[in-house]
């Protein structure tokens, strides 16, 4: 049985300047449902994302800012984190961990910069919303294995689509002088055997 997160319900303390920052970002804003003055419900969902974000007003007992670490997977954090300063999100400096895993809660253990090797799941930086609830964003550029069926490979944008073909183009060079007419095959087999966290050709 499939079981799908769509929904993470972040809590907020003033519903208008939630909806204000996380539009501001970009987020699509899916609903707004107010029935009556007690019950509130704002849907948002990051560009890309097949899951959705809900705050509002009598959705959840937690207190405003609670919402911890709550991840958003990018494949460039340099080009994310122009975007969310930009956009005035007031992003982290991109950083690593020093266990070289995954990452510590709050700031321990970060080390300035992308990591060294620039694996894939081992960059990140953080930003806040109004409230407090803290975001993280992890670049993934190479899935591990078993993560994503390869018969079923999918780009949640034109961005992501775009970076991937850029690594596959690296990847696959043609001898120069050479003609490439099997550059969409072997691109493609690349770009599919990326997401599954298989190893290519």
């Amino acid at each position: 049985m499939d079981m799908k997160l769509e929904v993470v319900v972040v809590p907020v303390a003033d519903v208008d300047r939630a909806k204000a920052f996380y539009t501001g970002l970009g987020w699509r804003l899916d609903a707004d449902v107010r029935p009556n003055d007690d019950f509130r419900v704002v849907q948002v969902t990051p560009p890309g994302s097949s899951t959705s974000v809900i705050f509002g007003k009598s959705v959840t007992s937690q207190g405003p800012g609670s919402a911890q670490g709550l991840h958003l997977i990018v494949s460039d954090i340099d080009s994310a984190r122009a975007e969310l300063k930009r956009l005035d999100a007031d992003p982290s400096e991109v950083f690593h961990d020093a266990g070289g895993v995954f990452h510590h809660a709050g700031v321990e253990g970060r080390v300035p910069g992308a990591d060294p090797e620039r694996r894939s799941y081992g960059s990140f930086l953080s930003f806040s919303d109004p409230d407090g609830n803290g975001w993280v964003l992890q670049e993934v550029t190479t899935r591990l294995p078993g993560r994503i069926d390869p018969s079923a490979t999918v780009f949640a944008s034109v961005q992501d689509l775009a970076a991937a073909l850029r690594r596959a183009q690296a990847a696959n060079r043609a001898p120069k002088g050479e003609q490439d007419a099997n550059w969409a095959d072997r691109y493609a087999d690349f770009l599919v055997r990326e997401q599954a966290g298989e190893s290519s050709k």
